[in-house]
């Protein structure tokens, strides 16, 4: 009797475990910042509008999707007609650009007690691609946050890019380490989520994604009063996280060298990147 009553109980137990952990389940324990981001409207807006100012890369359609703090997922959009008129591969890896350049970016409440960083620091995906190569400092970093598929894969097709994706409201995880993701600064320099795009060459997909960041007016980032220029790797303080070309071949083969250790390669027609908007403050 009483270890039957132990099975029935250890069942219970180990259902209601399952259940919590089931795909598609919101993050409700933690507070989402979404609420103080654009929604699924506004970034389907300004999607579409970078897409049709870009002139490099192959002239796809593209994905966007757009994280909080916490990285919880807050809208995914597509800029084409239908969810399969750009690569279906590119919703996921949108989603991870948008979590890696909320992860790897910091705001001034960084610093603290004497370390940290006082202005924040800004990293596109762009700007890790040479310390995650072999014998980068970064090796494997693209390995360290892998994606949760039953996020990424969830729910119906259907609603895949429209204001009810099925990841939204769920954390995606996922490291990228080429063009195309961006922490979202709001005014103040608070550092407020990430924005991916994915679609295009990488390097397209950088531009974009930057693009996309100005017209939604999270690039809060250029010295304001008693604010110094958020920092960056790029060398250029009006665009801090801006994609840096200075890769050389490598003498003894294999992944070229980075001058200054933050550089991206080129892409098919690569151009636009030294003209892109200014931050502002």
């Amino acid at each position: 009797m009483h270890l039957t009553k132990s099975i029935v109980l250890t069942t219970l137990l180990l259902t209601a475990a399952g259940n919590s952990l089931l795909a598609g389940e919101k993050d409700v324990d933690s507070p989402t910042g979404c609420a103080a981001l654009p929604d699924y409207y506004a970034l389907k807006a300004a999607l579409a509008t970078a897409v049709a100012a870009e002139t490099s890369g192959l002239n796809n359609q593209m994905w966007a999707t757009i994280v909080d703090r916490d990285g919880i997922v807050c809208a995914v959009a597509f800029s084409g007609v239908n969810r399969g008129a750009q690569w279906p591969g590119s919703r996921v890896i949108s989603a991870q650009k948008a979590n890696t350049g909320n992860s790897y970016s910091l705001d001034p409440s960084s610093s603290s007690n004497g370390s940290g960083q006082a202005a924040g620091l800004a990293l596109s995906t762009a700007n890790l691609y040479s310390a995650a190569q072999p014998g980068g400092s970064l090796f494997g970093l693209q390995f360290s946050n892998p994606v949760d598929p039953s996020v990424a894969y969830g729910g119906s097709s259907f609603q895949y890019g429209s204001a009810n994706d099925p990841m939204v409201g769920r954390k995606i995880g996922g490291v990228n380490v080429f063009g195309g993701g961006f922490g979202l600064y709001a005014k103040g320099h608070d550092l407020v989520g990430g924005v991916g795009v994915s679609g295009d060459t990488s390097c397209a997909d950088h531009n974009i994604g930057w693009r996309v960041r100005h017209l939604l007016g999270f690039d809060h980032m250029a010295a304001s009063g008693t604010l110094p220029a958020v920092g960056g790797v790029s060398g250029d303080a009006t665009r801090p996280d801006n994609i840096v070309f200075d890769i050389t071949p490598n003498p003894n083969g294999g992944t070229g060298i980075s001058a200054g250790g933050f550089g991206h390669p080129t892409c098919l027609n690569t151009s636009g990147s030294t003209s892109l908007p200014v931050v502002v403050p």
